[in-house]
């Protein structure tokens, strides 16, 4: 009797077992849901200040809006917030926070990702007596945006500190990423 239940309870084992794995591979993924993006952002910026603790004293900083890393002439209302997160970490810290909102004077991209400081740069830091500045990008995937955010110091244009952190493209965050006039990014599903 107990060879019985075996034989016969096998069957349904395997029936179940198939069953979920083919379930599981038919199951598709839905939209990203939205976090709260203010911890993500406060907890790089905090790491971005560990970082440069030793090399940076506390004193004026310039804050720019982050790009989109495809038109490093372009932001967008998450580039805008997104910094002024990070700025305000800084600012709570004690440095002096001076506001740019027009990116294209904050830097130019080159070659391998490098980044360079333009010239306007420089004579800002100068003329505020400002020692770095917090720079961003971001990239727009089909599930994710994906930041990196630097300090840079303003006289050799050396990073101090860089922190990468993503986060999912949910409702909010695609509106956010949409430049005026532009449509939303649109879920692309992977399933089956």
């Amino acid at each position: 009797m107990k060879s019985f239940f075996h034989l016969r309870g096998l069957p349904l084992f395997l029936v179940l077992t198939v069953s979920v794995l083919v379930l599981a591979g038919c199951q598709t993924n839905g939209p990203a849901k939205d976090v709260n993006m203010i911890p993500i952002s406060h907890d790089a910026a905090k790491k971005m200040i560990f970082q440069s603790k030793d090399r940076l004293e506390p004193g004026s900083l310039i804050l720019a809006s982050f790009a989109d890393i495809d038109n490093l002439e372009n932001s967008s209302t998450f580039g805008r917030i997104v910094a002024q997160q990070i700025g305000s970490v800084f600012s709570s810290q004690g440095y002096k926070i001076i506001e740019m909102l027009l990116r294209g004077k904050v830097y130019i991209g080159k070659g391998e990702g490098e980044f360079l400081l333009s010239r306007a740069l420089k004579d800002l830091s100068t003329e505020h007596n400002a020692q770095a500045v917090i720079v961003g990008i971001y990239a727009v995937g089909s599930k994710n945006v994906y930041v990196t955010a630097k300090l840079i110091q303003a006289s050799d244009s050396i990073i101090l500190a860089s922190e990468d952190f993503v986060l999912p493209l949910g409702p909010d965050l695609r509106t956010l990423v949409t430049q005026p006039g532009e449509a939303p990014p649109t879920y692309i599903s992977s399933g089956n």
